[in-house]
């Protein structure tokens, strides 16, 4: 399990590397514009996808910013939020690579933000983190679509794994 986590982890980079350069391509009007997403605009849907990974890492190793609502918007700008999301890929890199395969079986217990309590194999969480980035950037490819970028990049787990030769 935990070579497939890191497969994942490394994919998780990787997609949201090139979702950010496609996002560098926008005027900032097209960046913000309601696309009728979820989150509405891609600025708000990166915001949310660093959000919430913020909010499982912070669970995961007890430190951490905390954000307290999933549509908080953390940066104003895109240059500011994609390090930042720079910075926590490779922090989510660096925690999945520091676990043993042990503990990805092991209970892990957190609370939601509402403060529910819930106990659940840590894998499940990993997948569940993994599992809502994909969810949220094929929204914003759609979004990317929506404003005008003509052929947004493939995001596709293959993609990465031709190009890097796994």
């Amino acid at each position: 399990m935990k070579e497939h986590f890191q497969l994942l982890a490394r994919y998780n980079r990787w997609a949201n590397t090139r979702l950010y350069r496609a996002a560098a391509t926008l005027a900032d009007e097209q960046y913000r514009r309601d696309a009728g997403a979820f989150f509405k605009s891609l600025h708000g849907t990166l915001n949310h996808l660093l959000v919430a990974d913020r909010i499982w890492m912070r669970r995961l190793t007890g430190s951490g910013p905390q954000p307290h609502a999933l549509d908080a918007i953390v940066h104003e700008d895109l240059a500011s939020l994609g390090a930042a999301r720079q910075a926590e890929d490779a922090r989510i890199e660096a925690y999945v690579q520091g676990l043993a395969e042990h503990e990805l079986e092991a209970p892990f217990e957190y609370r939601t933000l509402a403060g529910a309590p819930y106990r659940q194999r840590r894998r499940e969480v990993l997948a569940h983190l993994f599992n809502h980035q994909t969810h949220h950037r094929g929204q914003a490819h759609a979004i990317l679509t929506a404003v005008g970028v003509a052929a947004p990049p493939p995001l596709d787990l293959l993609v990465m794994q031709r190009e890097l030769g796994a």
